[in-house]
């Protein structure tokens, strides 16, 4: 073998090796993509805060996925303190994460599941529009914008379904 063959076998030899793991990497990738959930979000709101000590926030949280997911934080520029808060027994709280079904939701509502702002920053208005981060375990980072309503608001996906 000459040294013209011998570089063009190696050649030959690494561009194989490159496709070959090239394409395991996207068919893994691909494959963790899928079952990876995608969160939507739909009628988020606040009501009003009578004052600065603390909020509640409601929300439904699809998941059209086939992999369950956890919500596990919530931030907001309106407060450092937010809380995932479930209601059981007519008792409130602290949780450290909450469940959202494969093919299914979580719905955040008056008297049942919702986020707690404790300390706000500022006393938002009816018509303002606040911003959350929800975070999930699997699930990328959803942003979502709030509407500010009336205190005695109860939103229209509540009682839906």
């Amino acid at each position: 073998m000459n040294a013209r063959t011998t570089r063009t076998l190696a050649a030959a030899l690494s561009l194989t090796a490159a496709l070959a793991i090239s394409g395991c990497s996207s068919d893994s990738d691909a494959k963790a993509g899928a079952d990876k959930p995608e969160m939507t979000v739909s009628g988020a709101f606040m009501p009003e805060p009578v004052n600065d000590q603390m909020a509640g926030a409601f929300m439904v949280i699809k998941n059209d996925s086939k992999t369950a997911d956890k919500l596990t934080a919530v931030t907001s520029p309106l407060s450092d303190d937010l809380q995932i808060h479930e209601t059981k027994d007519q008792k409130m709280q602290q949780v450290a994460a909450m469940d959202v079904p494969a093919n299914g939701e979580l719905r955040l509502e008056r008297g049942g599941s919702h986020i707690m702002l404790m300390g706000l920053k500022s006393l938002p208005k009816v018509g303002d529009k606040v911003t959350f981060e929800l975070r999930f375990e699997k699930a990328d980072p959803v942003k979502v914008e709030l509407d500010v309503k009336e205190r005695t608001y109860n939103g229209q996906n509540t009682s839906a379904h």
